[in-house]
């Protein structure tokens, strides 16, 4: 995850080495990775705060979440007798997750509606010795009890977001920035689980499987924030397994989000 953090990061400072600015300050389109369909007439936006409407596609590094997630156990925060496996260390177990592409429409300086994709993690930091079980039944998530004493063991799964926003902004204040409240429904497709251990036994170990996450999850996500800083929550409504033993166990974000 983090090399694909620094990658996504890496592009996104690239891009904007293509963007140019012209003597009065304006900037103009980045070449070769993003374009704009619709009124060609720009307001001065430094008074008027307004922007053109139109369609635009491109490459994007933002709407950077980092935050706590919180299992919820058919409504209840507290694990249920069955999951109380999952025990899980609170300020330990966190959602990041940011976009890469966007395609959207702006109907006014007040309100763009986009489509965009990008990345979303929640690790789960197991408080007891065990390890999730690679397997095949699907009535309940497996487990063994180690003797093992691990300084790490975190229980992680991976998605493609694809979240369309209802995107209100107020006008442009004195110093140019504006408030932002965004929100919208979100699917996710997973790409994979992860079991990291760490322990002076065994060293840094990983394993990859499906571990039984739900293949498709879906939800909706809420973001307020001022300029290129703001808060975040997310709330799957189907369960983050496919398992029975596991049905009503759901998860909930909140965290800071970095860029609109």
């Amino acid at each position: 995850m983090k090399r694909l953090i620094i990658t996504a990061i890496l592009c996104a400072a690239a891009t904007g080495l293509f963007a140019q600015t012209d003597s009065t300050g304006t900037h103009k389109h980045k070449k070769g990775y993003t374009f704009s369909i619709g009124n060609e007439t720009h307001a001065d936006s430094s008074r008027h705060g307004r922007k053109a409407t139109g369609f635009s596609i491109g490459l994007t590094f933002s709407r950077f979440d980092i935050g706590l997630a919180t299992l919820i156990d058919n409504g209840s925060f507290t694990l249920s007798p069955k999951n109380q496996f999952l025990n899980y260390r609170s300020w330990k177990t966190s959602n990041v997750g940011f976009d890469v592409f966007q395609f959207g429409y702006r109907f006014s300086s007040g309100f763009k509606l986009y489509l965009s994709a990008g990345f979303d993690w929640t690790h789960i930091r197991l408080r007891n010795n065990i390890t999730i079980q690679k397997d095949a039944d699907m009535s309940q998530l497996h487990y063994t009890t180690d003797a093992i004493d691990y300084s790490k063991n975190r229980f992680s799964s991976s998605y493609l977001r694809i979240p369309l926003s209802f995107d209100f902004r107020s006008h442009d204040d004195a110093r140019g920035k504006r408030f932002h409240f965004v929100a919208g429904p979100d699917i996710g497709i997973l790409l994979n689980g992860r079991v990291k251990q760490i322990s002076d036994e065994n060293g840094k170990q990983k394993f990859n499987d499906d571990y039984h996450y739900t293949k498709l999850r879906y939800g909706a996500f809420a973001r307020i924030g001022y300029d290129n800083l703001g808060i975040y929550t997310k709330y799957y409504f189907n369960d983050m397994f496919d398992t029975e033993a596991q049905k009503g166990l759901k998860n909930l974000s909140l965290g800071l989000t970095l860029g609109f």
